[in-house]
């Protein structure tokens, strides 16, 4: 447990890090929308949707195999009565 917290303090200051280094703006223009952002905040975020991105269909693949591992997972027996 104390490992994985040392390495998710070590990631984010390394990406502070990157992020402080990197402050030139850059024009970013999404569908109709202008507007500029400091280069490490933008990769932030195209990081961040990102991962966003592949967690929703990591999300909806694990759902889809569930529910197929659920139909074909036997039904139960049913509990018989020893004294008949």
């Amino acid at each position: 447990m104390w490992i994985a917290v040392a390495m998710g303090a070590i990631v984010v200051i390394i990406l502070l890090i990157f992020i402080l280094q990197n402050t030139k703006q850059v024009a970013i223009s999404f569908f109709a929308w202008d507007f500029e952002l400091p280069l490490g905040v933008a990769l932030l975020f195209a990081a961040i949707g990102g991962v966003l991105v592949m967690a929703s269909v990591g999300g909806a693949r694990i759902w889809q195999l569930r529910r197929a591992y659920r139909k074909t997972e036997p039904a139960p027996e049913p509990k018989t009565d020893p004294k008949d």
